[in-house]
């Protein structure tokens, strides 16, 4: 049954519900993250004229219709990154909300699914000759060799489970890490092959229906131990108290001395764009090896648009700021 049957006409004022996740009020700290987006975002709507509202997703289909009804939205503004606590069903809000022709921000379900599930967005970008890493699975790890592998989740985001044990060598260790993160965070767990070498963040919005790609982020990992592999982990995102919390910063300087790595990230961010049927906005990661090759890590619907994360960072690059960004993807969403 679809709830609207009207299209919005234009964008300088309108009914906002910001749709998230329900945080639980011990939630970690990346969960409790959807809750200051939420807060930043409603400051930013209201700045722009936009009367809004706020509310947890409720997956059920009937209590998600009569919500709907009652705040009688115009656009909805969707945060849902968890849904029963796991970031597997993240696609499920993006679904309701069209089904109920509800119109919202950002990516549709199809797209979340799609990249949601690492290892099957991982066979899709193999598939089209995008670049990624080699990765293998339970429970055979086949392909495993020599080489350095790092254990990641195959739905769940925030760097979750990530530190320095998660890279490690040859199939047994291989294995064991994978065994380990299941039984202390559950879900399925991968190997991707460790690309030594430099981390970029590819952040695009849409605008007039096409992905305009924002200046990109070269994250730098200063102060480190050179025994440490170089990855972005969960202390680095969210503990304040950890010295890698200070020791990776961001970079936007390096783009005109390496014109032709900035083309490849590019061409590379807007081939994957296309090809995951992505709208809003969205980051493609990316790691470059010795030889100045890239490689596709995650391709990351709605990500984070706190204002201190990389994505509102490559927008003040661009000279956008925070109200202006929420106006472009709100804008984006109503003219989709």
């Amino acid at each position: 049954m679809k709830l609207y049957k009207r299209r919005i006409g234009h964008v300088e004022h309108v009914r906002v519900l910001i749709l998230h996740s329900e945080i639980a009020p011990d939630a970690p700290p990346d969960d409790q993250d959807t809750l200051l987006q939420a807060a930043v975002i409603e400051r930013a709507l209201k700045q722009l004229g936009h009367e809004t509202s706020c509310s947890n997703f409720d997956p059920d289909s009937a209590a998600m219709e009569g919500m709907l009804v009652r705040e009688c939205p115009d656009l909805v503004f969707n945060l849902v990154e968890t849904v029963w606590g796991s970031g597997v069903h993240a696609s499920l809000a993006p679904a309701m909300l069209t089904r109920f022709g509800v119109p919202f921000t950002g990516c549709s379900a199809s797209a979340i699914a799609a990249c949601g599930d690492k290892i099957f967005a991982k066979r899709a970008m193999a598939g089209a000759g995008l670049p990624t890493p080699d990765w293998s699975e339970a429970p055979a790890w086949s392909g495993i060799a020599d080489g350095r592998w790092i254990i990641k989740s195959v739905s769940e985001d925030a760097s979750l489970g990530l530190d320095d044990g998660a890279v490690v060598h040859g199939c047994e260790a291989v294995a064991e890490r994978a065994q380990a993160c299941a039984a202390r965070y559950g879900g399925r767990w991968f190997a991707e092959r460790y690309i030594e070498g430099r981390e970029f963040n590819v952040a695009l919005i849409e605008k007039f229906g096409a992905p305009f790609v924002l200046p990109i982020g070269e994250m730098l990992f200063e102060r480190w131990d050179d025994a440490r592999p170089r990855i972005i982990g969960y202390a680095a995102k969210w503990d304040e108290t950890a010295p890698e919390y200070h020791d990776t910063t961001r970079v936007f300087d390096w783009q005109e001395r390496e014109p032709r790595l900035h083309r490849m990230l590019e061409f590379i961010s807007r081939e994957c764009w296309s090809f995951f049927g992505l709208s809003g906005y969205a980051r493609v990661d990316f790691r470059v090896d010795a030889e100045g090759r890239p490689f596709i890590l995650e391709v990351n619907p709605n990500p984070c648009l706190e204002p201190s994360a990389g994505f509102a960072a490559a927008c003040a690059q661009a000279g956008m700021d925070f109200a202006s960004l929420i106006s472009e993807i709100v804008k984006s969403a109503i003219q989709g």
